[in-house]
């Protein structure tokens, strides 16, 4: 169930979400930060992104509930961390290094003009 407009206008949390992906070209709601990942998870993630150079953005889930739960509402996807590229939710750890091995996210990033191809 993906979050309605009047869902995400009651909740600060999905409000928090929806401006943050939308302002930012590369979002990863993770547990931690980029510097100090706090999951296994979230740290291949980070190291991936590095890896390809793109900047992003880490948002730490763990610093409130309300904002943990929301961001599973939001995609109706059960895990953290969650990698948003333009607005479009990319997946959850397992599917970006999927797309990393097959190269996918390198053309993804490059298409979207976020990386050198």
């Amino acid at each position: 169930m993906t979050a309605t407009t009047t869902e995400a206008a009651s909740s600060p949390a999905l409000d928090f979400i929806a401006k943050t992906v939308a302002e930012n070209p590369v979002v990863l709601f993770m547990k931690g930060v980029p510097d100090q990942p706090r999951c296994g998870f979230s740290s291949i993630t980070v190291q991936i992104l590095d890896h390809l150079g793109v900047s992003f953005v880490g948002v730490d889930v763990l610093q409130d509930d309300e904002l943990r739960q929301g961001v599973k509402t939001f995609t109706d996807w059960p895990t953290i961390p969650q990698l948003y590229v333009k607005g479009e939710f990319v997946g959850g750890s397992d599917i970006v290094r999927e797309m990393f091995q097959s190269g996918e996210l390198k053309t993804l990033l490059a298409e979207q003009g976020l990386i050198e191809a």
